[in-house]
């Protein structure tokens, strides 16, 4: 069997789809909407270099190593608010972040 376009199309569905169902079950921890986020990134990039590899057209794959630079940034951006918020309340839930105002 030849994996074709639909299957990828398919798989970065479903790997979208996982994202969102962990962003909107799992708005406690920053941990777990960072992770959901890296793999809602990762769902586009595996269309865009499907796209690229099945219209033969090298763009889509050069698109994805500026998604993953920007995706890089995010994470160690976030991961530093993370640990500087551990740090200052001892809590990683996204509802104690009201606190830091000021």
């Amino acid at each position: 069997m030849e994996l074709s376009l639909v299957h990828y199309l398919i798989l970065g569905a479903i790997l979208f789809a996982i994202s969102i169902v962990g962003i909107f079950l799992n708005r406690k921890n920053i941990i777990i909407l960072l992770m959901a986020i890296e793999l809602m990134l990762l769902a586009v990039n595996m269309n865009f270099v499907a796209f690229s590899y099945f219209l033969g057209d090298a763009a889509g794959q050069v698109f994805v190593f500026f998604i993953l630079t920007v995706a890089a940034a995010e994470a160690a951006i976030g991961l530093a608010i993370l640990v500087s918020m551990f740090r200052t309340l001892d809590t990683i839930n996204v509802e104690d972040l009201d606190s830091l105002k000021g």
